[in-house]
């Protein structure tokens, strides 16, 4: 596989409302049901204890997470398969909160492994790229250390209120970007657009579990919550703290601009890129997300393809150095540098 490939929406079912923004980017009625609070692109990860929901399916009808173990070295590169075998290392979503979203975090790497076998937690990172109503929130961290038997007793009570106000509350807009380590109590509030980039699994483990989830099953996945609770990060997030995972990119010039905070990079890379009138870039497996206009993508390899405003689409390693044209701007997704971690 030498070409980058342009993906549809892939919108499995959520709990929460939301996907207008995500129809008004791709251009298509938000009143199609199809469109959901979540686009899952260029996944290689399914829902949490589900079989195919999330999966990316390429137009030619395989999957992509098949088509990446029948030649990973092609679609990944050899050093990116030396550290991490067949796996992507990544998972980028589109994510329009039509409501506000539960307080939750993920586990981190060792935890992962202990309790669902799994070489990947969840460190996930927030790109804004637009905001609707009056007050647009993220809800990171906790403004103070919390004792965690405080938190278990929020959980026991559903609490909804103090788990909430425990939480910084920051407003946000476009070219704001907010990264998660894993652990990190958090929020995402109502009418804010994201493309989200995170290890790819699907571990949430969502404390405030009433009104939104069935039961408290699915709030601990099978764990309990004494359990699940040992991954939280009850301590403090103050102002200075929140300047290592909160950036500020909107007024940021140049062709490519860094969008994530430094402590990230281990787990992935996000770039906007704008070229002017054309950016070469190196050879690397990528999800890149349109936000507007429209221009060419040329391979080393003598391929073209158009890419507009709400196109996605994945780039095997294997396209080698690529050449971005036109009057656009895009949003790339690298996994973690050969190296990094």
């Amino acid at each position: 596989m030498t070409a980058p490939i342009k993906l549809p929406a892939n919108q499995p079912a959520q709990f929460y409302r939301g996907g207008a923004a995500i129809a008004a980017l791709r251009g298509v009625s938000g009143s199609d049901s199809a469109f959901g609070p979540e686009d899952w692109v260029a996944s290689t990860t399914t829902r949490f204890g589900q079989e195919e929901a999330g999966l990316t399916r390429l137009p030619d009808g395989r999957w992509l997470r098949d088509a990446v173990r029948d030649d990973p070295e092609s679609w990944l590169g050899a050093e990116h398969v030396s550290a991490f075998h067949d796996s992507t290392a990544l998972l980028v979503k589109l994510l329009d909160a039509g409501q506000r979203l539960p307080v939750h975090f993920h586990p981190t790497d060792g935890f992962a492994r202990r309790h669902f076998d799994s070489h990947f937690g969840k460190t996930e990172a927030w790109i804004v790229v637009g905001t609707s109503g009056d007050d647009p929130r993220v809800y990171p961290g906790f403004r103070e250390t919390v004792n965690p038997a405080t938190v278990g007793e929020w959980v026991r009570e559903q609490d909804t209120d103090a788990m909430l106000g425990a939480l910084n509350s920051v407003p946000v807009r476009a070219g704001d970007t907010v990264y998660i380590p894993a652990g990190l109590p958090h929020a995402i509030g109502a009418g804010v657009f994201v493309v989200e980039l995170q290890q790819p699994t699907d571990f949430s483990l969502t404390i405030e579990w009433r009104d939104f989830l069935d039961d408290p099953e699915q709030g601990h996945l099978g764990l309990g919550f004494d359990t699940a609770l040992t991954a939280l990060d009850t301590s403090g997030w103050d102002e200075e703290r929140l300047t290592t995972i909160v950036r500020h990119t909107a007024d940021a010039e140049g062709s490519t601009v860094d969008l994530l905070a430094p402590g990230s990079a281990e787990f992935f890379r996000a770039d906007q890129l704008r070229p002017s009138p054309s950016l070469a870039l190196d050879p690397s497996f990528a999800v890149l997300v349109a936000l507007d206009g429209q221009g060419t993508l040329r391979t080393e390899h003598g391929g073209e393809i158009d890419v507009a405003k709400g196109e996605t689409l994945v780039v095997p390693h294997a396209a080698g150095q690529l050449e971005l044209a036109g009057d656009l701007t895009v949003i790339r997704c690298r996994p973690p540098a050969p190296g990094a971690r």
